[in-house]
């Protein structure tokens, strides 16, 4: 498989050089030359094949003879060595929870393939790599323990100061060795555009060799359509109808993945992008115009994201014509107060607990559902305790920490402060890395 630059369509590269790369000229995305389409036999009898065996078949095509079979085979074995159960909330609604991978959030799976595949690549190169990353909240935390303490590579994560919870914050802080955490003094799209102006830069791409962790790496957002087949598997026994996906979107490359999956022939119904008071795509959907707004911070803030950088992939999967887009795709954008409403409700109701990131996408469904009476799922993208102070506010109960998280918010937070001025971020680069 090779891809290409959707900037410069001349750029084309392999699967190697475009995880290592993270992105091509001009800050474009790489973009495969061809959608590998699902066997109609496989998709009809995921009941019959293991789900190491189901991530195996998602991703060979992408990956071609660049990773032996067998070590690949090994790596999506890594990738999804966790729980991913497809649970019913009500008769209509059930949530694909995607958190229960050692950092409690859905980027574990693109975040594991990942290193694990760059760990391969560079054993042959003999070069050290330093992985730049943004993150609104769980990107951070899952890169930094995807990649804690492996050879020859080192990671910086920026994060916006404050609008990241206590939890995540200590996920992307507390590692040290090989992680450094920068708490920018800004929003989530000030710490994106640092990381772009790093990798534009000739001084800094002379001296480290620089690759992204982001969605906007192939390694890290082709993954993700691993678990919509395992949760089309679950669905199927069950439910007969295809299902409607409701995804909690920010920089949309989870959503991206399920399209994706989708042309390649999984049955799904309809897609619902699931935004918070960030509507810009939601406003697209509308009115076909893409404006691109000030981040506003909310309590699903992994989602407060005002550019979202895949947006133009899943344009392209649509060849760019808007009515094909609104035929799958609906938008909607839910306020803090109605996420708060929706996890008391669901606990009330259900005694199922929903983060504020699933709550919106809940409340983006039922919305939907009012006038297209459907079933389908959520993407439950992280573990309500990662977000206690709003999990709380709304159920009037206390949340317990696992083990795991107990011992980690007693670690000391290890940060370097600065502001969204890339002279900032350039003399770390040069002087720490």
């Amino acid at each position: 498989m090779k891809y290409y630059n959707l900037k410069d369509k001349e750029e084309v590269v392999d699967f190697k050089t475009a995880t290592i790369k993270g992105q091509g000229k001009e800050k474009g995305l790489f973009f495969p030359e061809y959608i590998p389409l699902f066997e109609k036999d496989f998709i009809e009898n995921l009941d019959l094949y293991t789900d190491e065996e189901i991530a195996y078949r998602c991703m060979k095509d992408f990956v071609g003879n660049e990773i032996p079979s067998e070590v690949l085979k090994e790596i999506v074995s890594e990738t999804i060595n966790f729980e991913i159960p497809l649970k019913k909330i009500n008769e209509n609604i059930y949530s694909l929870e995607l958190f229960h991978g050692p950092t409690l959030a859905f980027k574990d799976v693109g975040a594991r393939f990942m290193s694990r595949c760059l760990s391969y690549f560079l054993k042959s190169e003999n070069k050290k790599v330093t992985v730049l990353v943004a993150t609104s909240g769980d990107t951070g935390g899952a890169v930094a323990n995807g990649f804690y303490k492996t050879e020859n590579i080192n990671v910086v994560i920026l994060y916006p100061k404050n609008r990241v919870s206590e939890v995540q914050e200590k996920q992307l802080t507390a590692l040290g060795e090989n992680i450094s955490a920068l708490e920018v003094d800004g929003s989530f799209d000030d710490c994106q555009n640092l990381v772009k102006q790093a990798f534009s830069d000739a001084e800094i791409n002379s001296k480290l060799f620089l690759t992204s962790a982001n969605s906007i790496n192939v390694a890290r957002w082709l993954p993700q359509q691993i678990y919509y087949l395992l949760a089309l598997k679950q669905w199927k026994k069950t439910e007969n109808g295809k299902p409607v996906i409701a995804v909690p979107s920010g920089n949309f490359g989870n959503l991206c993945a399920g399209i994706l999956a989708y042309f390649r022939g999984l049955p799904v119904e309809h897609f619902i992008a699931a935004c918070n008071e960030n509507d810009v795509i939601p406003n697209y959907l509308r009115t076909q115009k893409l404006q691109i707004k000030e981040t506003v911070a909310t309590l699903s803030n992994a989602m407060d994201v005002g550019n979202p950088s895949n947006f133009v992939r899943i344009l392209t999967l649509f060849g760019n014509k808007f009515q094909d887009v609104t035929d799958i795709i609906s938008g909607y954008s839910v306020d803090d107060e109605k996420t708060l409403a929706s996890i008391k409700n669901v606990y009330e109701k259900y005694s199922h607990l929903l983060d504020p990131h699933a709550a919106v996408a809940y409340a983006a469904m039922e919305k939907h559902f009012e006038d297209n009476p459907k079933k389908g799922f959520i993407l439950g993208t992280a573990h309500p305790v990662k977000f206690p102070q709003a999990v709380e506010k709304a159920i009037q109960t206390s949340v317990d920490l696992p083990d795991s998280l107990e011992l980690l918010m007693k670690k000391e937070k290890k940060s370097i402060e600065i502001n969204p001025d890339f002279a900032e971020l350039k003399r770390f680069l040069l002087t720490e890395i």
